[in-house]
């Protein structure tokens, strides 16, 4: 594991990270040391197609859950029931996350393999970009949607089983003419897809397909 993660977190989400003067959490400083071979945050790989994120602090049934969308591929990994010792962690939580929506979404071994080659330290900031944030807005009200529809209990839900959910719902991009469906386009950038393209948006892309299995 080398080099960084930039993560672009809301300002909410940043004023509770333990976070030191080069954006590291402040209980990952001495391993991230290590794992960068002597790099600095600024040294951020552009060929990691795992880098470049968003992140918001979301506040479901009084639960703290953070929220990360992918810059490129608007792919999400949701976690969920976050206490004050946890935010210091959150790099094993986006980690466990990630691969875990990945099996969820039934990527194959070569592509789990690449997204663990690829997790490398988190640096975060508070830079945002509107189209991504407004796709991560779109996301937490979908969530809170389907938690309300549903009557779900937030400790109840399966945060993999969420993520692959959204994953699975397509997101138009304000510079982009194509939607973009996260599932496909992440899986295309770790290796091979064996999805068909699918640049159609389906007839019913508006409504909130309901899943008890969440």
């Amino acid at each position: 594991m080398t080099g960084f993660i930039n993560i672009h977190a809301t300002k909410k989400l940043a004023a509770k990270l333990p976070l030191n003067e080069n954006g590291l959490l402040k209980a990952k400083q001495a391993k991230a040391a290590g794992d960068s071979a002597g790099l600095s945050p600024t040294d951020i790989s552009h060929h990691n197609p795992l880098n470049n994120w968003h992140a918001n602090l979301l506040t479901l049934q009084r639960r703290n859950c953070v929220l990360f969308v992918h810059n490129e591929t608007r792919f999400p990994v949701f976690v969920k029931g976050l206490l004050k010792p946890d935010f210091a962690e959150l790099a094993w939580h986006f980690e466990d996350g990630l691969m875990n929506t990945l099996l969820k979404l039934d990527a194959n071994q070569q592509q789990l393999d690449t997204a663990a080659k690829y997790l490398a330290t988190l640096t975060f900031d508070t830079t945002c970009d509107r189209s991504v944030q407004g796709t991560m807005n779109r996301m937490a009200g979908d969530i809170d949607h389907i938690i309300y529809i549903d009557q779900l209990k937030i400790e109840e839900v399966s945060t993999y089983k969420l993520g692959a959910w959204l994953a699975e719902r397509p997101c138009n991009i304000k510079s982009q003419k194509e939607w973009v469906f996260p599932k496909e386009a992440m899986l295309a950038k770790l290796g091979e897809s064996t999805l068909p393209p699918s640049n159609l948006v389906p007839d019913n892309v508006i409504h909130i397909k309901r899943n008890k299995n969440i």
